[in-house]
């Protein structure tokens, strides 16, 4: 078997919120898509890079030393990177003893990847968990993801991924018959308002899912429900409509939040949605009974 490596930010164990059971969810970089509510930031684009918390800051000033670039100026508040001239070598987050400094990504192997997911195996065994990979969007690696799925249900391990559905239709082959579910998105029923909130539109989208829907995959709809954005009674019900028609019936909303904020601070980003309020109870039981009278089982994800 081949050794395929990937991009990972993050392997993150003792995950109930990405499929059935414990899991363990391997995140990977690289994403078409721009969604401006988007809480991993540090996804989207595929290749490493360096994010500064200069609450931890001590300005010792060890990383403008230690960068061969000279990327890195030490300001009052803390350090500044200048990110045309960081090439991520990481020299400056082996010198940062308070951790202020780090680097989002690694490029890991399958196999590297596998060993470290087979260590959580009697909490699958256990829960009915498994492995999920998400991102980014894990499409953009499909090859990587379809050999570490290989390796996962050659041990027994339930194999999950977390997708937007904005792929070519090559990727999905590579990755879908080596999955046992597939964690589906959907963001808006129109296409150009979807572009103006993603950055895409919901052709390639929609073609994947109705493909997916015909071959009987197993599939959970996610929605995230973020004001202001998605959350009118007429987009909720289009929503319901998309999902139905396709004879789907299983969809987990998923409220907005405001947990990955800092991280655009550490990387030197602009957050789009500094004014949204996450919705309330009462708007998602609203939601999610909209869904209910399209004969579909809709659960909060809080």
């Amino acid at each position: 078997m081949a050794n395929t490596k990937g991009m990972v930010f993050n392997i993150q164990r003792y995950s109930i919120d990405d499929g059935p059971g414990i899991r363990t969810t391997v995140f990977l970089k690289g994403c078409p898509l721009r969604c401006l509510w988007c809480s991993n930031p540090e996804s989207q684009f595929a290749d490493p890079e360096v994010a500064h918390r200069d609450s931890l800051c001590t300005r010792c000033g060890r990383c403008v030393e230690a960068c061969p670039k000279q990327a890195i100026t030490l300001e009052e508040k803390g350090v500044r990177i200048d990110r045309e001239l960081c090439d991520c070598c990481g020299r400056c987050t082996q010198v940062c003893d308070p951790g202020a400094l780090k680097v989002f990504g690694s490029e890991m192997s399958a196999q590297e990847v596998f060993e470290e997911v087979r260590r959580d195996v009697s909490y699958y065994e256990r829960s009915g968990g498994g492995v999920t990979v998400s991102g980014g969007e894990p499409l953009q690696q499909a090859e990587f993801v379809a050999e570490l799925f290989v390796r996962c249900r050659e041990a027994g391990i339930h194999t999950c991924l977390d997708t937007s559905g904005y792929a070519g239709q090559e990727a999905l082959e590579k990755v879908l018959p080596h999955t046992d579910l597939v964690l589906f998105d959907l963001k808006h029923p129109d296409p150009e308002i979807h572009r103006r909130l993603t950055g895409v539109g919901t052709a390639v989208i929609l073609r994947n899912l109705r493909h997916l829907a015909e071959r009987g995959t197993a599939i959970v709809i996610r929605i995230p429900v973020i004001p202001g954005c998605n959350d009118r009674p007429e987009e909720v019900r289009a929503l319901a409509r998309v999902v139905a028609d396709l004879g789907l019936n299983r969809v987990d909303l998923m409220p907005y939040h405001r947990f990955g904020v800092g991280k655009y601070q550490m990387l030197d980003r602009t957050y789009e949605l500094p004014d949204v309020i996450p919705p309330g109870r009462e708007q998602l039981e609203s939601i999610r009974q909209t869904f209910e009278a399209y004969g579909i089982d809709c659960r909060i994800r809080l």
